[in-house]
Parts: structure tokens; sequence; C-alpha cells
């Protein structure tokens, strides 16, 4: 309902953002550090229509390179006690072609638009397809984001491992670069998962650094389920859990990245982000960027301004940038959330 509303919809021109709210990261020019989550325009259909609502980016996707259903349903639940969603949605996608087609059509509105990729459920060779969609897409997008963390397709995470992600990142890098000459530079993010060990966090920031990835956004939605959690029928199904109950677990893995990569590259912070102090924390935890999706279930679009507005209360004392990270080696050292 809300993307056939934002179809057509008759919405204003926006406001242009305050300057202290602007971002450069990745080589790009960000008009506010509040983006849109990849998983609410799977499909790009409206892309043009979230920018003006005030997101400073958006991310389409997960975008697959064939059309698929995705799993059964049900696979979404909202635990309304604890304001937090559970999917497991499988990448339902339109495919490469669909998707390709309306970025294409859309690509000389100007305003950030990246894509989230991701492999087919069935493909015989994943890295493959990513290999395949940066390829069509780099012409279209501002920024790709590889999705290798998603717990709903089997066997995605294992992408993360050392040596799979290396043979990933070479090869998706070989084609964005051969392809530069006419699509110019795309830069390409890689989307880890929360749940990752430590040391397993230490290889994959080993691994992007060496390759020279652009950027990395912490992090996926959750397979573990605190205890905290109210809604404990609906808590037991399977799938990602994102929204309010995923902030300290993926706050705490954001920290974890910021101190790894030592400034090699920007953080994009997602999970959990329902309000202005929570934003405020991402950016002290180390993202340069922050992206939402399932506080907006819950708060409604008026959340982008609320944010916006409190971040230039902390930019009237200091500029954003200086935020960056502030707490990461605090927060490194407290007890695991849990």
């Amino acid at each position: 309902m809300a993307l056939r509303a934002l179809r057509w919809a008759p919405l204003p021109a926006p406001q242009p953002d305050d300057s202290r709210l602007k971002v450069r990261a990745f080589g790009l020019n960000f008009p506010n550090p509040v983006g849109l989550a990849a998983g609410f325009d799977k499909n790009a259909e409206v892309p043009d229509a979230l920018l003006r609502l005030g997101f400073g980016f958006v991310e389409v996707g997960g975008v697959t390179p064939l059309p698929q259903p995705g799993n059964p349903r049900p696979r979404l639940f909202r635990l309304d006690a604890d304001g937090g969603v559970i999917n497991r949605l499988g990448l339902n996608s339109h495919g490469a072609a669909a998707v390709l087609r309306r970025l294409a059509a859309r690509a000389h509105q100007g305003g950030i638009v990246g894509i989230n990729i991701g492999p087919n459920k069935d493909s015989q060779d994943r890295t493959a397809d990513y290999v395949r969609l940066v390829e069509a897409f780099a012409p279209v997008v501002s920024y790709i984001t590889m999705n290798v963390s998603s717990p709903n397709t089997p066997g995605l995470r294992n992408l993360q491992e050392a040596k799979l992600l290396d043979d990933l990142l070479a090869r998706v890098i070989e084609v964005r670069d051969r392809v530069s000459a006419q699509a110019g530079p795309t830069p390409l993010l890689v989307k880890i998962a929360p749940d990752l060990s430590l040391a397993d966090l230490d290889d994959i920031v080993g691994i992007v650094r060496s390759r020279k990835i652009d950027g990395m956004v912490v992090g996926n939605t959750t397979v573990t389920r605190p205890p905290s959690l109210r809604e404990r029928e609906k808590a037991i199904e399977q799938g990602g859990l994102s929204g309010k109950p995923l902030f300290p677990l993926s706050t705490r893995m954001l920290a974890e990245t910021y101190v790894r990569l030592e400034g090699a590259m920007p953080i994009v912070g997602v999970g959990g982000i329902d309000s202005g102090a929570a934003a405020i924390a991402k950016l002290r935890a180390g993202a340069a960027l922050i992206q939402l999706y399932s506080a907006l279930v819950f708060h409604g679009i008026a959340l982008v301004d609320e944010i916006k507005r409190a971040l230039l209360v902390e930019a009237e004392k200091r500029p954003l940038a200086e935020l960056v990270g502030v707490d990461a080696a605090d927060i490194t050292a407290q007890p695991w959330p849990v």
C-alpha cells in the first residue's frame, strides 16, 4: 500500500537541507546522512518519491539476477511490544532486468540512489551472480552494496568467510573497474551481519581493506533473540530480527568495525535507529551515514525530519564529522550486549 501511494501521490519538491547536514563519503556528496535501508523499495519502484520525503539517499533492493518469489508466506512478523520486526522474505525480487529498466529511466533525476544486490537462491555460482549484477547496474546507480549477510537465503552468510569473500571482492572489483570507462566510478560497499565473531570480523576487515573496498554497511538483521523480547510467541519465528531490539548488538558491531578500519573507509550504520538520539549514538559509534527502515513501521515518515532536527542541534556544537567514532573505543570496552 505504501509503495502504491508513493507511486501516485503528488509529493511536493523537497526543501533543501541545511548545509551543516552534508556528508562526503565514498566520493559522493550526501545532502544529509539519513538514508532508507534496502528492503522497502526492493524493485526500484519509487526511489525519487522517497528522496522527496527527505532522505539523503535511498538504497533499493535487494535485487537478484533472475526474478524469484522469496519464501512462502507468512514471512513478516511485527513485534509491536518490542518495536521490532522479524522477516524471512528471502530476497523476493522482480529480477535485474525489470529493476534495471526502472533505474535507467530515472538516471537523469539526480539524487543518491544505491542498490543492494544478492544471488538467486538456487544459483550454482553465487559469485558470478554478483559479478553480473555489478556489471549491469554500475552505469545507473550511485553505489552498489553487496549483501553477503541476509539470513534468509541458505548459505549466503558463508560468503563472509575469508577465502570466499576475498575471491568475491576480487572478481567484482575487476568488473567494476572494467566498466568504469563507460559507467564512471561506482563505489562498492559490503554489508555484514551483526552476528559475526570478532575473529571473523578481523578477517573481513582485513580483506575489505586490502581490496580497497569503498565502504561497509553494519549491519544486517540478526538471527539471535535478545532475552528482553516481550513478544515471546512471535520471537520464535525464523528469520532476521530488526528494529529497536537490534540496536545494542548492531551498534556494538559498528564500533568494533570502526576501530578495526582505522579510518580506512566510511561506514553506514544500520539497525534499530528509532529516534534522533539513536541516530546520534550511531554516529558516535562510528557511522558516517545511517539508514533506517523498521522504525518507520512504528513511527512513520516524520521520523526522518525528527532525526535531521536532532542532528542539526548537534551540528550547532561541532561539525557532524567530528562526532563520528568518538565513543567507539569506549563501546568496545563494555560488556557484550545480550
